[in-house]
């Protein structure tokens, strides 16, 4: 069975390979292994292509008139691309850094997009987060590995909100430091380690439905609108605790390089870290924060401002830049974004989003951050059967902040040459019009 996926701070969603585990034994040869791939990763850095792709991005977060960048995040399909059975590492620690580096190297050799390979590695803040006095969901996990699962929520009656507490929080330094030291000794004298303290992406309403379930949180919009307001309360308190106790601790890490900052979006920006940063201490408003709402699709805006945005505004004004969505569609929702998001940079634009709508509320001052659909990877794949596709939305949106972003590609059929054809056909199309 493939491994579930684990969100790293610049590769988006990749197989979790290492499962939490702390770093275990390696042979000499393993070692030389691991030390190989980081010396060729370095090199790749090192190419003057990185540099022009970096410019690009920070010209292109500034709103400045650029061709659009273009990013793939294969995520369930890099088990088919470069799958865990083949790496050449038993540890699990130590395996799951082989294959972040295999995976830059895959990139540089045949994605072709404009994701900046950078020379250094992430180490990621250990931190315990205890429960909220409620049991935790029961999971019905699928027997495909990549199918659907489900669950029954915890909070079944009105009365078991009373039961929600303050959940701990405790940063792991000793394991952190352990992680880090290990690493900097297999990979020393080749790249950088940092201390990562993970993506600031926060679900409010996705977390109230797994606490409560889809269904039932749409009927409380209207059957218990005040005790849904208490739930999301609690949320919104609970992630805004846990981010001043990050910040006031000094565990905050900046995240505006080649960082995943949203939902695809990359975090390279001339404006972060804000005015005053003093080069240690990172601060909130030093960094990107990333909102969405997936499982509010069906919700109307009102509905969606009043039960969702407004919890989640407490987070973002507290952030430098912002970003919002993921794959739920905004089309008749970017005025309510733009009034009420502060500081919001990047809005997502899902497969199901009206482009029209889309280009016509984002113009050229909000990065339209477009997804395009991922199904077309699958079944008869023939790549000419994309270039309308795709020539729409860069028609449409050609006077806009445009950024494309393939994600959410589950397979592609175990023919990884696919991602390369999509690529060769969209930058054919992105040349007709940026030249």
């Amino acid at each position: 069975m493939a491994p579930h996926l684990a969100l790293d701070p610049t590769a988006g969603y990749i197989p979790d390979v290492a499962g939490g585990a702390a770093p275990g034994a390696l042979t000499g040869q393993e070692r030389e292994h691991l030390r190989e791939l980081a010396r060729r990763v370095a090199e790749i850095a090192a190419d003057p292509c990185q540099a022009q792709k970096r410019g690009l991005w920070h010209r292109h977060t500034a709103l400045e008139d650029e061709r659009p960048p273009v990013l793939l995040f294969l995520e369930d399909s890099w088990q088919e691309v470069l799958p865990t059975s083949a790496l050449e590492v038993a540890d699990p620690f130590w395996g799951q850094r082989a294959w972040y580096l295999k995976h830059l190297i895959f990139r540089h050799e045949h994605l072709f997009d404009d994701f900046v390979i950078e020379a250094d590695l992430h180490v990621p803040l250990i931190i315990h987060q205890g429960g909220w006095g409620l049991p935790p969901a029961d999971y019905i996990r699928p027997e495909e590995p990549r199918g659907a699962f489900r669950w029954t929520p915890p909070l079944q009656n009105a009365d078991d909100l009373k039961k929600l507490r303050p959940a701990t929080i405790e940063v792991d330094e000793r394991a952190t430091q352990e992680r880090l030291e290990a690493t900097c000794d297999v990979f020393g004298g080749l790249l950088p380690v940092h201390v990562d303290c993970g993506a600031a992406s926060w679900c409010l309403y996705d977390q109230a439905t797994h606490l409560r379930g889809i269904e039932q949180c749409m009927w409380d919009i209207y059957d218990r609108p005040e005790w849904l307001h208490e739930l999301m309360d609690f949320l919104a308190g609970e992630t805004v605790r846990k981010m001043t106790y990050l910040e006031a601790n000094g565990h905050l890490t900046l995240n505006s390089r080649n960082h995943y900052v949203d939902s695809g979006g990359i975090g390279y920006t001339r404006e972060l870290p804000a005015a005053g940063f003093g080069g240690k201490r990172v601060r909130l408003r030093d960094r990107w924060c990333h909102c969405a709402a997936q499982a509010a699709s069906e919700i109307g805006p009102e509905q969606h401002e009043e039960f969702i945005l407004d919890y989640e505004v407490r987070l973002l004004e507290l952030c430098g830049l912002n970003a919002y969505g993921c794959c739920e569609p905004y089309t008749h929702k970017f005025e309510m974004l733009k009034r009420r998001v502060p500081r919001l940079r990047r809005v997502s634009v899902s497969p199901w989003c009206g482009v029209e709508k889309a280009a016509e509320a984002l113009e050229n001052r909000y990065i339209f951050s477009w997804k395009p659909n991922p199904a077309m990877l699958v079944g008869q794949f023939r790549p000419e059967k994309l270039r309308p596709y795709l020539r729409r939305t860069l028609d449409t949106a050609r006077d806009c902040a445009l950024e494309i972003i393939l994600k959410d590609a589950i397979t592609v059929e175990n023919e990884p040459r696919r991602f390369e054809q999509w690529v060769q056909v969209l930058r054919e199309e992105i040349d007709r019009l940026w030249g």
